[in-house]
């Protein structure tokens, strides 16, 4: 069982809030108030690896199938964009939802608030371009959806910071891993998460003219 409601972090959670509410998008002075958070929910979740390993299993799931819908409308938005107007660039990003999961096993009036803060790019400048790094179309027209996730690479299982044994047969997508090694999220912050969201963005570019 991880201790959501042990003191020390309960008020690191409050402060994370407090500076989140107040700083006005200028968290440079705080950001280590995630990445402290972090290393103290995962120091309890690393060690919980096997009651965790059902909902590891799940969120990969999900998280691949998000980024295949993201990857799939990307490309076809693209194609039907540019055949009317070819000077097009078309950025697709993934995020999970901004609302905090009711699967989560700890509960109370400030998690909302707390997951808000965790999503926020001023703190979580990793999660800037989402889950994952973004499609970028047409740059990425030859990119293979397997290859877009990291499975095109022996082995393929982003598995990195886990117990290699237990889990080395869940071909985790390098998503996963990018939540988990690269951004202030802790494990047991994004685990729960099924719903997710996307961004596109889509620019005309410049037309060269000789």
């Amino acid at each position: 069982m991880i201790h959501y409601d042990d003191y020390s972090l309960r008020q690191l959670e409050q402060e994370i809030i407090d500076c989140c509410v107040g700083a006005h998008g200028d968290y440079t002075n705080h950001e280590n108030l995630l990445w402290l958070r972090k290393k103290l929910i995962n120091h309890q979740a690393l060690q919980q690896q096997i009651e965790l390993l059902p909902d590891i299993i799940a969120f990969n799931q999900a998280l691949r199938t998000a980024l295949h819908a993201v990857y799939d409308h990307a490309h076809d938005l693209y194609d039907q964009i540019s055949s009317i107007q070819p000077n097009i660039e078309l950025e697709a990003k993934c995020y999970m939802s901004l609302k905090y999961s009711s699967l989560h096993p700890y509960q109370d009036p400030s998690r909302q608030e707390l997951w808000e803060a965790l999503c926020d790019t001023g703190w979580n400048r990793l999660y800037d371009s989402g889950v994952t790094h973004s499609i970028v179309l047409p740059r990425d027209l030859e990119v293979s959806f397997n290859s877009f996730i990291g499975m095109d690479c022996p082995p393929p299982n982003w598995n990195e910071g886990l117990d290699h044994e237990l889990t080395k047969d869940l071909h985790l997508i390098n998503a996963f891993h990018n939540l988990f090694d690269h951004t202030n999220f802790a494990l047991t912050d994004f685990i729960y998460v099924r719903n997710f969201e996307e961004s596109i963005k889509i620019e005309l570019t410049r037309q060269l003219t000789t």
